[in-house]
Order: C-alpha cells, then structure tokens, then sequence
C-alpha cells in the first residue's frame, strides 16, 4: 500500500499564490483571447486557481477593459476579450505561447522537491519482494537492489546481455511506496518551465473530496528511461522557439523519482561527454541549467540514476568517475533452476502446460547447438515464438519438443562451425 503525499493547500490569494498578480493577469488574458469565451469558473479551472484569485484578476481585466461581459450562465458570468484585450492577448502570445494552468515559483518548487527527496524514501525488503515478485532473482541482488534504492544516489547494473538489466531497472521505480508532487509548470525569471508530462509521471487519484493546490499533480515517484537517443541537448532546458517557453529536460523530469540510463555507452553522446556532465551533480546533487540569454539556474538533483549497460563498466568511465556511482550489482546468466522457474511462471501466465523434460531439453539445445548460455530473455522469447506459430496455424499453443525446437530455429543463429 502507497503512502499519501502531503496535502497541498489550495491558495486562496495572490500572496499565497507566491507568483507575480501580472502573470497571472496575462495567462487569463491569452486563455479568453484564444478560447473566444468562457465562465469565470471555467478560466478558474483551466488556470488551476482558487475563486478567490480569479475574482481579483477577473476585477483586474475588466477595469483594464480587457474584457466583457457577455451573459450569465448557472450564476456565473460569461465573458470575452474586448478590443483592447484581443491585442493584449496578441502581443502577449508573441512573447510567450504559454496557456496552461498557472506556474509554481522556483522557490516552492525547489522547497518541495528538497520535502519529497528520495534520500528520504522508507524501503524495506517487503518492498524489494512486493515489486520483483513476478521475475526470478536472488536474495542477494534483492538486498543489493534495496540497499541502492536507501542510498538515493545511482546504480549500474552491468553483465551479459539478455540477463534483465533493462528488466530490473524498469521495476525499481515499482519499490517506492509513496507518492510525489509535479508541477505542471515553474516560473524562473518570467520564464516558463513545463515540467509534468504524463508519458514520464504517473498520475494519482486523489481521494474522494480531497482538494489540492491544481497546480501540482500527484503522482508515483517518477520513472524516466532514455537509450541511445540520448543526446548532451537533451540534458539541459529544451527552448521551443515557435512556443517561446521551455521544458524540463530529464533529470528534471525524474527529480523524486528514477531517471534509468538504458545500453549505457550506446548514446549518441559520448559516455565520458555524459559523466563529465554530471560530475557536480552526481557528487553535490544540484544541476545547472541554462536559460535562454545564458543565465545559469540551480535545481535539485534528486534521483536515483540508474546506468543499464552490457559493456565492461572500466571502458566506459574512469575509477574517479565510477567512485562517484555508489552501487555496482553484475547481473549474471541464470541457473539451470532459475531457468526453470521463469518457464514455469511463463507457462502459468500463457496458460500453457509446463513440462520440466521439454524446458531440460532447451537448456541442452542452447548448449549444443546454439552455444548459448541461460540468458534471462529466452524463456520469453521461446514462447513468444510458440505463441506466434500457433497464432498463424490457427491452433492452441503447446509447450513441446518439437515446438520449442522449431521456436529455437526461428530465434537463434546457428553457430558458423555447425553449418
């Protein structure tokens, strides 16, 4: 069961709000310019504000003859930009394409991102068993796992290929049991910043009748993954020169949460460009970043960085480098017993019948005539492979000799000495 994060308190002024009025002002101008007409309840929720603060911006815009008053509807008023206002909201628009619910100051956010660190994150064994129950892994990498995730600092999980790497570190975000709070967008400067984006954060419920500050979104500790698309650009703020304002980049993104460095050293940035990078906020746990004008800005660093690779990490970075990542875990091939398990829960998940003879018999094959070892992957794959021959024959899959041979021909070459 999840902890509750704490709860924030809706502002109910412009000094609570902790923003400059003029912001504010503008976003309600550029919102009823461009949805052409709107309740003053409606701007309230597109902007994610209390009723108070919208009346005293709503008060503002009508004696600025922003805008009008075009009817009543369920006791509220209807209202539209006026002349004035449509050219306001133009000249705004050129500055900035920003309309999305009001930003949190740089203050707040860095004071709740230090409120919420994963430094402080309580993890248990129950909790490393609860999120990799459905894989096979041994205690001892549990208790390693565990003991990485307490530190709140990284982690490169190396060995073979095909051993679960990616596997594993895509559950670890899974072991947290609390929640944290995203800001839609933050404020630096009168410049925006775009941080909540719903393919890296998870969004929470709240409970029935519990109300918040709109501004921030519960979610599950974040879970941010990049391969090797990754590039040095990708590490600082992403200006959209049509848009005019920013987005985080992904260790902003990731901040309370797990940002996972997937084929560590297949980047299309360079593994030492990268690590120099982070040195200082590996170490510190700050990052700088750059604004637009070259202004730098100090965020938080606080994640837990996970670097999946299947190369030697001594290649990779230098001993001054890998001191600073303070967890190493090498994920090995399996046993033949561990091999068994995993085809076992594989078959009960695909309701095959499972017949320890055939799994013996593609553990000899991989040896034989594949010169291949026990490889995390292979169980998935082999019936992956059954599922699909079946699939277009047209017949319920089985879980046979002759199946698994024919799925082993599909799926692996055949060494150049055998043919």
């Amino acid at each position: 069961m999840q902890s509750a994060a704490p709860h924030i308190p809706i502002p109910q002024t412009m000094e609570e709000l902790g923003i400059r009025r003029s912001l504010l002002e503008d976003l309600a101008v550029k919102f009823l310019y461009l949805e052409g007409e709107m309740t003053v309840r409606e701007l309230a929720r597109k902007m994610r504000i209390s009723p108070g603060v919208i009346k005293d911006v709503f008060d503002y815009l009508r004696k600025e003859q922003f805008c009008e008053i075009k009817g009543m509807a369920a006791g509220d008023f209807r209202v539209t930009t006026t002349m004035s206002g449509k050219e306001r909201a133009l000249a705004l628009l050129a500055q900035t394409q920003y309309t999305g619910p009001a930003p949190v100051s740089y203050q707040e956010y860095v004071s709740r991102v230090h409120a919420q660190s994963v430094l402080d994150a309580d993890v248990h064994p129950e909790d490393l068993q609860r999120a990799f129950k459905h894989l096979v892994i041994t205690e001892g990498t549990l208790t390693q796992l565990g003991t990485a995730v307490v530190s709140g600092t990284s982690i490169v999980l190396y060995g073979p290929t095909g051993t679960g790497k990616t596997t594993i570190a895509e559950v670890i975000p899974a072991i947290y049991r609390d929640h944290a709070w995203i800001p839609h967008a933050v404020e630096v400067d009168g410049q925006i910043i775009t941080v909540y984006d719903p393919i890296s954060h998870q969004k929470v419920e709240q409970k029935d009748g519990e109300q918040s500050d709109g501004r921030w979104v519960l979610c599950s500790r974040p879970r941010v993954m990049v391969g090797g698309e990754l590039t040095i650009e990708m590490l600082d703020l992403q200006f959209n020169p049509v848009s005019r304002f920013y987005a985080a980049p992904v260790q902003m993104k990731a901040n309370n949460g797990v940002l996972v460095i997937d084929d560590f050293g297949r980047q299309r940035i360079r593994p030492e460009e990268l690590l120099n990078r982070w040195i200082i906020p590996l170490d510190r746990r700050i990052d700088f970043l750059t604004l637009a004008g070259g202004r730098k800005l100090e965020i938080p660093f606080d994640l837990f960085v996970v670097f999946a690779t299947n190369l030697d990490p001594l290649q990779l970075a230098d001993e001054a480098f890998l001191r600073r990542i303070h967890n190493k875990i090498k994920v090995e091939n399996m046993t033949a017993a561990q091999f068994h398990e995993v085809f076992r829960n594989l078959c009960a998940q695909h309701e095959l019948a499972y017949d320890a003879a055939v799994v013996d018999h593609v553990i000899g094959m991989l040896e034989k005539d594949f010169n291949q070892p026990l490889r995390a992957c292979y169980p998935r794959d082999v019936i992956n492979q059954i599922r699909w021959a079946a699939q277009y024959a047209g017949k319920k899959p089985q879980l046979d000799r002759d199946t698994v041979a024919q799925a082993c021909r599909n799926y692996f070459l055949v060494p150049t000495s055998a043919t």
